[in-house]
């Protein structure tokens, strides 16, 4: 059961929103972002995944939030207050539900179509797997309720894209500008300081058969912006694929990165024979985040630097801090580590969290259901 649900998840994961622009290192650029001062206008017509245009009359008052990654990108904005359901799990944990309806079967991720019929939300916000769940939207349709499909994510700009259709569906433009700006200005400084460093080729270990992502992923954009090179892209791979351990052997990674729900990567007894082993370049990221396709994909990347590339960490560190104070995050909002305290700080009063995030909304994990459930979720 526990070997399908995590296959679950990791066809999610490969299924979520993404955007344009990656520069030399993987990290984006100022091309993506648009006007700050951008202001949602109604009613809103917009074409949406399936490929069908969608009209939304009047700025939503109700939204559901269909899947984890949903969840948090409506939180990252600051559309919270709006969020009438959304799945309520470990996929969405660090993110303050309070009396929400918990729109989600037993496993946290699944969404139960009478319960957000029930709601009768103004909006239903999906991430592109919901295109196979046929039954779903035809019951959604029938009710009545607009639903807006999210487009697959397949890199890092993507998660600017989908972070701006967010708020144009929520009513949250400029606080979604707000958020590219901060995410694309964090990115900037790492892309700088990492342009004249070499990139050691590292396998991302999701599963203990094989499962792995290559190029036309933003999981892919997210190793190479930390500073590595993805040893399943190197060979050629595209999406979510499976590796045989002799094949990584054979390539030899430098380094092995693997999902925190694991104690130790799961390839572990297959994999000791490569130099990442043999001198413990072993690091594990956070789970949500690395499946999640939003805004806390950015301290992933930080982390990969921090631990990969620490001299240059170092030299960065308080230009990141500079970053997050010019845009009004706290000194505790590090998206890892702090996830409590942020939520705590929220509550205060205090604005320690990502631009946008609204004051129930610590700096949450991310996913967009093209990849919270997968055995690379």
């Amino acid at each position: 059961m526990r070997q399908q649900l995590t296959v679950l998840v990791a066809v999610l994961l490969a299924v979520s929103v993404i955007a344009p622009v990656v520069g030399a290192t993987g990290a984006t650029t100022g091309a993506a972002v648009q006007d700050s001062d951008a202001q949602c206008e109604y009613p809103l017509t917009i074409t949406d995944a399936s490929g069908e245009e969608v009209t939304i009359d009047d700025e939503p008052e109700s939204i559901v939030t269909l899947y984890p990654g949903d969840a948090q990108l409506a939180y990252s904005i600051g559309a919270e207050d709006k969020v009438v359901g959304m799945p309520i799990g470990q996929y969405t944990d660090s993110l303050d539900a309070g009396d929400r309806t918990d729109i989600s079967e037993d496993d946290g991720v699944t969404p139960d179509a009478e319960e957000i019929v029930a709601l009768d939300p103004d909006v239903v916000l999906a991430a592109n797997i919901a295109l196979s769940d046929e039954d779903l939207l035809e019951t959604l349709e029938d009710a009545d309720i607009t639903v807006v499909v999210l487009d697959t994510a397949t890199s890092i700009d993507d998660v600017y894209d989908n972070v701006r259709t967010t708020g144009e569906v929520t009513g949250e433009c400029e606080s979604a500008e707000e958020t590219i700006e901060w995410m694309d200005d964090r990115l900037a400084v790492v892309e700088d300081a990492l342009e004249d460093e070499e990139a050691p080729l590292a396998y991302y270990d999701s599963g203990d058969d094989g499962a792995t992502f290559g190029a036309e992923t933003f999981q892919h954009d997210v190793l190479t912006a930390g500073g590595l090179d993805n040893l399943a892209a190197e060979a050629g791979e595209e999406g979510w694929v499976m590796m045989s351990p002799e094949t990584v052997v054979d390539e030899d990674p430098e380094w092995i990165v693997y999902p925190d729900r694991e104690d130790s990567p799961p390839s572990a007894d297959n994999l000791e024979e490569t130099t990442a082993f043999q001198e413990d370049n072993i690091h594990a990221v956070d789970d949500n985040a690395v499946s999640q396709p939003a805004p806390d994909v950015v301290y992933v990347v930080e982390s990969l630097v921090e631990t990969v590339h620490p001299d240059v960490y170092d030299e960065i560190e308080s230009d990141l801090a500079e970053v997050d104070e010019a845009h009004g995050i706290g000194d505790d909002a590090n998206g890892e580590d702090d996830d409590s305290d942020d939520a705590e700080a929220s509550d205060d009063g205090d604005d320690d969290s990502i631009p946008g995030f609204g004051v129930s909304a610590a700096v949450a994990a991310v996913l967009a259901v093209a990849g919270f459930l997968l055995h690379r979720r």
